[in-house]
């Protein structure tokens, strides 16, 4: 097994940490210090905290896609399959203990200036994102996929949302049978899952 490097060191410990508390509530001696890296090593690999916050963000997107391109390989010829399996996988992803919401849309609120580094990135990744969804939609058959994309995209970001709010009364299943009556609305008759 290769040897972590210290650059991969790094990303692994602050996208848990960022992850789990924020970009910014976490300063870069601590993921210094937990990471067990020299400072030198660490503006080797990030000359800014907010080279790190792009990579972490980055490094999400790679998890994200890879998940998309699994789906592709579980159901080829089946786009509706990838999609309804797509929302159980994101179901499960919210019934987690350690669920704590979209990883950019938490950027989003941390960083609002349009111009920052992360916020064009992470814009760049969830348009990205949404154009898979939309092209799947087309593929399985949609009748309107502009607007099935567009409906699942507000839904998921409402219900991130919902979930920070008050995680006393969320239950991804809400999410689920949300997204199932869109998915279920849109798709041709013959084409519905068997």
């Amino acid at each position: 097994m290769k040897k972590e490097s210290a650059r991969d060191r790094i990303l692994r410990v602050a996208s848990e940490l960022f992850y789990m508390e924020g970009i910014r509530a976490v300063g870069i001696d601590r993921i210094i210090k937990q990471s067990g890296v020299a400072k030198a090593s660490f503006y080797r690999s990030f000359a800014t905290k907010d080279d790190l916050a792009v990579a972490y963000l980055e490094s999400r997107d790679e998890l994200k896609v890879e998940k998309l391109e699994k789906l592709r390989q579980l159901y080829p010829s089946s786009p509706k399959e990838q999609l309804h399996t797509l929302i159980h996988d994101v179901t499960e992803q919210m019934g987690m203990p350690d669920y704590r919401g979209c990883p950019f849309l938490n950027a989003a609120v941390e960083f609002p200036d349009p111009d920052h580094p992360a916020h064009v990135k992470l814009l760049d990744i969830q348009r990205s994102f949404w154009s898979r969804v939309l092209e799947l939609a087309r593929e399985g058959g949609a009748r309107q996929p502009e607007e099935l994309t567009a409906q699942l995209r507000m839904l998921y970001d409402g219900f991130v949302m919902k979930s920070y709010l008050d995680r006393s009364d969320f239950d991804p299943e809400y999410f689920r049978k949300a997204a199932e009556l869109l998915l279920e609305k849109q798709l041709a008759p013959d084409n519905h899952r068997g």
